[in-house]
C-alpha cells in the first residue's frame, strides 16, 4: 500500500522542479535573444537598467505570491504604489524629513493594505472583487493628493541612491533592497511554518482551518505585508524617476500578476515556489528590456505581458489535463 501512496507524491514535488528548469531554460534563450536584437543588450549599463526596472514590479511579487499561494489575489498593488508616491510627494513638500516620510509612506501602505484585509476577511467578500475597488480607490486618492502635478524637489542624497549602482558594478543600489527581500520572502514561503500553513490554506481553506489554522488572520496579515511592500516599491520608484505623481506604477499590477504566474504559481491557490517566481521576474525583464531596444511599441510590450499571463494560466491546466488523461487510460488497460 505505501508504494501506490508515494508514487503521487514523488510526482507533485517534481512538477515545480521541471517548471524551473523550464525557465532558466528560458532565460537563456531571453538572453540569446536579447543579445541578437541589439549590440548593447549585454553590456554593463544595459544589464543595469534590466535589474532596475525590475525593483519595484519584484517588490511587489513578493507579497503576491504569497498571496495567490493561499488562493486569494491583489489588484490594487499598483495603485498604492501611486499612492505612495503622491504621498511622499506632498509630505516633502510640507517639509517633513525624508526619514519621516519615508516611514509615513510605509505606514500608509501597510494601512491600505489592512483595509483591504478587513473586508474581505471581516465581510467574506472575494479578494478579486474588493481589490478591484481598491484600485480604483487608492489611484484616485493619488489624485486628489497631487492632482495632475509632479514634486521634483527631493534631497540629491536620497535620488541618488535611486539612481546610482554599487561601486563599480552594475548593479542598481535599489536592487540590493530587493535582493534583501526576496532572501526574507524565500524563506518565508520555503522553509516556515507560516508558508506551510499559506499553502495548506491555497489547498483547501476549510480544511486548514479545521487543522488548527486561524485562516483570517493570515490572510490579513498577508494583505497588510502587500500593502507595506508596495509602498517600499512606490518609495523605490520615486526616487529612481526623482518624480512623484499620481500616476505613477499605473499599470503594473499586470506585470505583478503575469511574473506570479508565469512562475509556476497556481492561480488557484495552493501550489507554486518563490524560486520560480524570481526566475520569471528576471525573464519578463529581460525580455521588455530586449524589445524596447528593438524599437517594439509599448502596445506589443503590452500583448507580450498579456500572452504570458495566458501562457502562465493555459499551460499548467493543459498539462494536468493530459497527465489526468494518461493516469485513467493506464488505469483502463490495468483493468
Amino acid at each position: 500500500m505505501a508504494k501506490p501512496d508515494s508514487a503521487p507524491l514523488t510526482r507533485k514535488a517534481a512538477l515545480p522542479l521541471s517548471w524551473e528548469a523550464l525557465l532558466v531554460v528560458l532565460l537563456i534563450a531571453s538572453l540569446a535573444v536579447g543579445r541578437v536584437l541589439s549590440p548593447v543588450f549585454l553590456t554593463g549599463d544595459n544589464l543595469s537598467n534590466v535589474l532596475a526596472d525590475l525593483c519595484e514590479v519584484a517588490l511587489m511579487a513578493l507579497p503576491m505570491t504569497l498571496i495567490i499561494v493561499a488562493a486569494e489575489i491583489d489588484l490594487s498593488v499598483a495603485s498604492v504604489l501611486g499612492a505612495s508616491s503622491a504621498l511622499m510627494g506632498l509630505l516633502w513638500h510640507l517639509g517633513l524629513p525624508m526619514p519621516i516620510v519615508v516611514v509615513l509612506v510605509l505606514v500608509a501602505g501597510a494601512l491600505a493594505g489592512l483595509f483591504n484585509g478587513l473586508v474581505i476577511v471581516k465581510l467574506n467578500l472575494p479578494s478579486l472583487a474588493v481589490t478591484i475597488g481598491t484600485l480604483a480607490l487608492f489611484r484616485g486618492l493619488a489624485y486628489v493628493l497631487l492632482g495632475d502635478q509632479a514634486i521634483a524637489d527631493f534631497p540629491p542624497a536620497w535620488t541618488a541612491f535611486g539612481m546610482n549602482t554599487l561601486g563599480h558594478t552594475f548593479i542598481p543600489l535599489p536592487f540590493l533592497i530587493v535582493a534583501a527581500c526576496a532572501v526574507v520572502f524565500v524563506l518565508l514561503l520555503q522553509a516556515t511554518a507560516f508558508g506551510r500553513s499559506l499553502y495548506a490554506i491555497g489547498a483547501n481553506s476549510t480544511a486548514a482551518s479545521f487543522s488548527g489554522i486561524d485562516v483570517a488572520k493570515i490572510k490579513l496579515r498577508l494583505f497588510v505585508i502587500s500593502g507595506a511592500m508596495s509602498a517600499l516599491a512606490g518609495i523605490v520608484y520615486t526616487l529612481r524617476f526623482t518624480s512623484a505623481r499620481g500616476d505613477n506604477g499605473e499599470g503594473f499590477e499586470l506585470s505583478v500578476i503575469a511574473a506570479v504566474l508565469f512562475g509556476g504559481v497556481s492561480i488557484f491557490g495552493g501550489r507554486g515556489s518563490m524560486y520560480g517566481v524570481l526566475l520569471s521576474l528576471l525573464i519578463v525583464g529581460v525580455l521588455k528590456n530586449a524589445l524596447t531596444l528593438a524599437d517594439v511599441s509599448s502596445e506589443t510590450l503590452t500583448i507580450v505581458t498579456g500572452g504570458l499571463l495566458l501562457a502562465s494560466v493555459l499551460i499548467p491546466n493543459l498539462a494536468a489535463r493530459w497527465r489526468t488523461m494518461r493516469e485513467r487510460r493506464a488505469l483502463a488497460r490495468a483493468v
